[in-house]
């Protein structure tokens, strides 16, 4: 399935949607973002921002050169003389995160946190450059989520082991299932339907761990 393209700017009485970007270089199989995008980001105007907390719906916005720019720009914006306070919806990709890109995040008040690790355990080493760089800015673990494709080609194994990696870093989990599938509609496509369920209770329990008790196994030196 294509994710949606173009421009968009949406909101309720409380928040506001937008897009002001397209394009990825990654051309992940999993992905929803359109391939002709390629190499070459597309950019939109970015809307007047009406309320205070809006949500970015961009799949990337980490990848575009114009990144700090960006966001120090939606970071100036003022609604009824208070400041916005910002989501990324996606997640954010290790691969072009700086410490300037981390510090930009967190000046300009995005809160909040995803971070997609979507491909294989063996780069945890670079998921956790990017925890630390996030750290660094002022961002506290518990207050990140890890975005996890599941019921893909990454087994359900490497995927538990990640989970067990993520507590001793303290960061919660959203598990995003292939094929944009959502439960109770989850259909076995790599994994088994016990896997996929175990999993999403492996996944619960883990975030009522982080978020109400605090727990971190240990640091990460």
């Amino acid at each position: 399935m294509e994710y949606a393209r173009g421009p968009y700017n949406k909101f309720n009485e409380t928040e506001q949607w937008i897009r002001i970007s397209e394009g990825c270089p990654n051309n992940c199989e999993f992905c929803r973002e359109t391939k002709e995008c390629g190499k070459e980001p597309i950019f939109f105007p970015i809307p007047e921002i009406i309320r205070n907390k809006v949500k970015i719906m961009d799949m990337n916005l980490m990848y575009k050169p114009e990144c700090i720019k960006i966001l120090d720009e939606l970071g100036s914006k003022r609604v009824n003389g208070k400041v916005v306070y910002y989501e990324l919806i996606c997640g954010i990709d290790w691969r072009f995160m700086t410490q300037e890109k981390a510090d930009a995040l967190k000046r300009n008040r995005f809160k909040n946190i995803r971070i997609a690790w979507d491909h294989s355990y063996k780069l945890s080493y670079k998921i956790k450059d990017c925890i630390d760089m996030l750290k660094k800015s002022g961002y506290k673990p518990r207050d990140m989520q890890m975005f996890i494709v599941c019921n893909w080609k990454i087994p359900y194994e490497e995927n538990c082991l990640k989970l067990d990696t993520l507590k001793i870093w303290g960061v919660q989990v959203s598990d995003c299932y292939f094929d944009n599938q959502l439960s109770p509609n989850i259909k076995p496509i790599y994994w088994t339907e016990g896997q996929i369920k175990d999993f999403r209770k492996r996944c619960r329990n883990h975030n009522i761990m982080i978020r109400f008790h605090g727990i971190q196994v240990e640091k990460m030196k």
